[in-house]
C-alpha cells in the first residue's frame, strides 16, 4: 500500500542491490519495473498489487503506512506507479493516507508517452457507500481525472454529483463487483492496473484470483500491535494462491520483493 498518501517523489541517488534472480551491485528500480513482462489477459487488465509491511507483517503504524517506508520503498513506489495505467485504491485508504493526484516526474512522463501511455496514471477510487469528499485535492487535477468505481444502484443524484469531478465506473449491485470493474477498464483500453490497498480491497481481488503480480516492500522493523496483514478478508477457495518469487532487491536492510501468481 502506498505510504505518504500516494504522492512520493522519485529517488535514484540511493544504491539498490539485486539479490535475485542473480546478484547485481547497483540497479535502477525504475528501469527494472518498466521492462518486466506483463502479459495482458483477454478479459481484464494485468493486475499488480503494491504493499509495504514490517518484518512481523504489520501494514501500518498508528493507522498509516508512511512510517514503514524509506528511500528504497519510495524508489520502488515511483517505479511501479510509472508502469500502471490506473491505480486502484479503496476510498477508506485514500482518506487515511491523504491521497492526491499522481505526481509523476517529468522524465517518467516522457517514458510513459513513449510507451503509448498517458503522462500520468489515473486514480480509481473504489467505494460502496460513495461517502467521498468531492472537494478534495484528489479530484482537482484536470490532467489526470479521477475514476470512481461504485455500485450500479447508487442513488442517481449521488452519481450525478460524482460525475461533476470524476469519471464514473458502475460495477455491481449492492456493492462493487471488482471483476466487472476490471472488465470495464479493459474495454476502455487499460492494460495494467495497480492496486494499492487497503488490505480488504486486496483481499477481494485475491479471493477472486484477480492479482497477477505482488510487489512487497519488507521493512526491517518490528511493529507488534494488531495491524492488518497486507491481505485481509475471507479464506481463499483453494486455501492457497501460489506465488513465484521473481526478484529480490535490497537497500540498507529493506527488501523489495516481486512475486508473480502461479496458475
Amino acid at each position: 500500500m502506498a505510504a505518504d498518501g500516494g504522492n512520493r517523489p522519485g529517488v535514484r541517488s540511493l544504491a539498490v542491490r539485486q539479490l535475485l534472480p542473480h546478484p547485481v551491485d547497483d540497479v535502477d528500480p525504475v528501469a527494472l519495473y518498466a521492462t518486466d513482462e506483463r502479459p495482458v489477459p483477454a478479459d481484464r487488465p494485468w493486475v499488480m498489487a503494491n504493499m509495504v509491511a514490517s518484518a512481523d507483517g504489520a501494514t501500518a503504524v498508528d493507522g498509516r503506512s508512511g512510517a514503514l517506508g524509506g528511500p528504497a520503498d519510495r524508489a520502488a513506489f515511483t517505479a511501479i506507479r510509472a508502469v500502471a495505467d490506473v491505480i486502484l485504491v479503496a476510498a477508506g485508504t485514500a482518506r487515511t493516507e491523504g491521497y492526491g493526484p499522481p505526481r509523476t516526474p517529468p522524465a517518467l512522463q516522457g517514458q510513459r508517452r513513449a510507451r503509448g501511455q498517458t503522462p500520468k496514471p489515473r486514480i480509481a477510487v473504489v467505494t460502496r457507500r460513495v461517502d467521498l469528499d468531492l472537494g478534495a485535492e484528489l479530484f482537482g487535477d484536470p490532467d489526470s481525472r479521477c475514476l470512481v468505481v461504485l455500485p450500479e444502484d447508487t442513488a442517481t443524484e449521488r452519481v450525478a454529483a460524482v460525475a461533476e469531478v470524476a469519471d464514473v465506473v458502475p460495477a455491481g449491485r449492492g456493492g462493487v463487483d471488482l471483476k466487472a470493474c476490471l472488465a470495464h477498464l479493459r474495454t476502455a483500453g487499460v492494460a495494467v492496473v495497480l492496486a494499492e490497498g487497503g488490505p480488504s480491497l486486496l483481499g477481494q481481488l485475491v479471493a477472486a484470483d484477480l492479482v497477477d503480480e505482488l510487489c512487497l516492500t519488507l521493512a526491517p522493523a518490528l511493529v507488534a500491535g494488531e495491524s492488518d496483514r497486507i491481505v485481509h478478508g475471507a479464506d481463499l477457495p483453494d486455501g492457497l494462491a501460489p506465488l513465484h518469487l521473481d526478484r529480490v532487491l535490497e537497500q540498507d536492510g529493506t527488501l523489495l520483493l516481486r512475486y508473480r501468481r502461479v496458475r
